[in-house]
């Protein structure tokens, strides 16, 4: 037994001379003296390829560093970090959705950013402000996110896309008399991601201005009624009688060519190009009484340094070496997420998203955003069916306080 031990030894130890360095199954990695491992969690399907070709870049300008991609997903991430720093196994780097930074800020699972007016001059005023908590930014913005209204070329005219609410329900009325089994406008209803846009006439906004009034969620004002009644009446008025009108279903519908309009975001654009759908991007058209086009949330992924990072300082460098031009442009032709810096991509359909985060505001980070996720969803249902609106915005405001 001990000459067996003894050879498992040697061997391990030839393999470790040899490699430098080895990842385990668990993500932690064995160092050796002369490289620092920068662990980065983050999903698949071309954000995987966009960690490894931008941590390739960065360790040809610092040898000594290594990143390594680990496959977690990003509804995973939060959890896993909890359950993995106290271990010493969790990441250098996480990617998350700003609005999880009130629950990674006050568990102290991250790290404030390095040099934040210079990475506040870097990025869109919306990703900074979306990674800003009780005054100090947290982590490096990756990629920013709204959603806009899709159209169908080949079912409505450019000329013809709708600038106001009003206009897009007389549009649809007509087409969807003149085209059974097809839909002028799909859009998952009782989803509050979308359909808060419905609440934001005269610059209510969900939690007050700042998205930190956690008292104040403002679901039952005056204009979330109104604006939610006539949400109410689109199930009639654009024959969206089915309440499961999900998601995936009305992507379905939009990349099978069956609804002219859509409302969606920029990671759908490359499902319906391979669809063969001939689609252009616009504005949400503006709430009844209004002017300007609907308040969107916007969204930033953000690049966090955790709080058990060995090498907090060169995680930083490489979070912030992720915002240069080339690496934002490396990032966009991989995955087709709008970049978090003012810089061209070769995109047809940019104008139309960046026009409308114009009007888009960062969905709250608070704690309580986690009970608006789960409440708001029964809430839309029942007023989507038929529910008295301030009954039931009485009750979901009540339900969502901090």
């Amino acid at each position: 037994m001990k000459h067996r031990l003894f050879g498992f030894a040697f061997l391990a130890l030839a393999a470790a001379a040899f490699s430098g360095c080895s990842k385990q199954k668990s993500g932690v990695v064995v160092e050796n003296e002369k490289e620092i491992h920068i662990r980065v969690w983050e999903s698949k399907n071309g954000i995987d390829e966009f960690i490894k070709q931008a941590g390739k870049a960065y360790t040809e300008l610092h040898p000594n560093i290594i990143v390594d991609f680990i496959n977690v997903e990003l509804h995973n991430t939060v959890d896993a970090l909890t359950k993995d720093s106290p271990n010493g196994v969790a990441a250098d780097i996480i990617a998350a959705p700003h609005d999880n930074l009130g629950k990674l800020v006050t568990q102290k699972l991250i790290l404030p950013t390095e040099n934040p007016k210079d990475i506040s001059k870097q990025v869109l005023g919306a990703c900074s402000k979306a990674l800003t908590y009780n005054g100090t930014m947290y982590g490096y913005p990756a990629s920013a996110e709204t959603y806009a209204l899709f159209y169908n070329k080949h079912l409505i005219s450019e000329r013809e896309v709708p600038k106001t609410w009003e206009e897009l329900v007389t549009w649809v009325k007509k087409f969807n008399a003149s085209h059974p089994g097809q839909y002028g406008f799909v859009m998952d209803v009782t989803n509050g991601y979308y359909s808060i846009l419905f609440t934001t006439s005269n610059g209510n906004r969900l939690y007050g201005d700042s998205g930190t009034e956690s008292n104040n969620p403002n679901m039952n004002t005056p204009a979330s009624v109104k604006g939610l009644k006539f949400y109410q009446s689109l199930r009639s008025s654009l024959g969206l009688q089915n309440a499961e009108l999900s998601t995936s279903a009305c992507d379905g519908m939009f990349s099978s060519g069956n609804a002219a309009m859509h409302i969606t975001g920029l990671w759908n654009v490359n499902t319906f190009e391979k669809a063969g759908i001939d689609f252009g991007v616009a504005c949400i058209p503006a709430l009844p009484g209004e002017s300007k086009p609907a308040a969107s949330f916007s969204g930033t992924r953000g690049m966090f340094v955790t709080s058990a990072s060995r090498h907090p300082k060169e995680a930083a460098d490489f979070a912030a070496f992720m915002l240069t031009p080339e690496m934002q442009q490396l990032r966009f032709s991989l995955t087709g997420a709008m970049p978090a810096i003012n810089t061209k991509v070769s995109s047809p359909y940019m104008p139309g998203f960046l026009e409308q985060l114009d009007y888009a505001f960062p969905m709250p980070s608070i704690p309580a955003m986690g009970k608006f996720w789960t409440e708001t969803e029964a809430a839309l249902r029942a007023i989507w069916e038929g529910s008295d609106v301030q009954t039931e915005l009485d009750a979901l405001n009540n339900k969502i306080r901090g």
